[in-house]
């Protein structure tokens, strides 16, 4: 891996565990910020473990880091509380406060990026528009599953699950956040592809450590 990220990564590392530990000091519900800043604490571990034998490109470290915080920010609050999401509901004249909709936004971008990512570098995949479609799938898998979890938790925790599942009364709500999971991982492979491919390709001439 290259060293001169290493600071980068440490520095990002350290203040995305500060955040995790600020966002569970007083959270507004405390079984909804556990569910919700789950991924969070599990990935943080995760990419540390790795680092070494399977670094990342430095934009899906910086991607995995953001996407981080909207969970842990979203934790705090929870969803339907975070105070960006009703300064986003006055200024559009929205009813409902959308911050959930950027989760899943982000839900989506953020797999898709992984997905590309894992893919291209073990060579699963062969042609350009085959990679599309299986990273949709896969992100679209994702978040149906993300839907299921949510479905269960409602089942099994009744009305405990409501901040979690934050429908805002909304209906059509499991759908919406799907949709905005597709947005964000057609978002990623529109805009993000070419930077992708030059960092994808510079790690690949990077020699390998043993």
């Amino acid at each position: 891996m290259n060293s001169a990220r290493t600071p980068w990564l440490i520095g990002g590392a350290a203040l995305w565990l500060c955040a995790l530990v600020l966002s569970g000091l007083a959270p507004y519900d405390r079984l909804t910020w556990a569910l919700e800043v789950l991924p969070a604490a599990v990935a943080l571990p995760l990419l540390w473990a790795t680092h070494r034998r399977y670094p990342l490109t430095t934009l899906l470290y910086g991607a995995i880091f953001a996407h981080a915080l909207v969970l842990i920010l979203g934790g705090t609050y929870t969803y339907a509380r975070v105070p960006l999401g009703f300064e986003l509901a006055h200024w559009l004249s929205l009813e409902r406060n959308p911050y959930d909709k950027i989760g899943h936004f982000f839900q989506g971008a953020v797999p898709a990026l992984i997905a590309r990512e894992i893919l291209i570098r073990g060579a699963y995949v062969r042609g350009k528009k085959m990679l599309v479609f299986i990273v949709l799938c896969i992100v679209l898998a994702i978040s149906a599953t993300y839907e299921l979890i949510e479905w269960a938790a409602a089942l099994s925790l009744g009305q405990g699950a409501d901040e979690f599942l934050g429908t805002q009364g909304d209906a059509w709500d499991t759908q919406s956040d799907m949709f905005f999971a597709l947005i964000g991982a057609c978002t990623t492979l529109l805009l993000l592809t070419p930077l992708h491919d030059r960092q994808l390709s510079a790690m690949a001439s990077e020699p390998t450590s043993t």
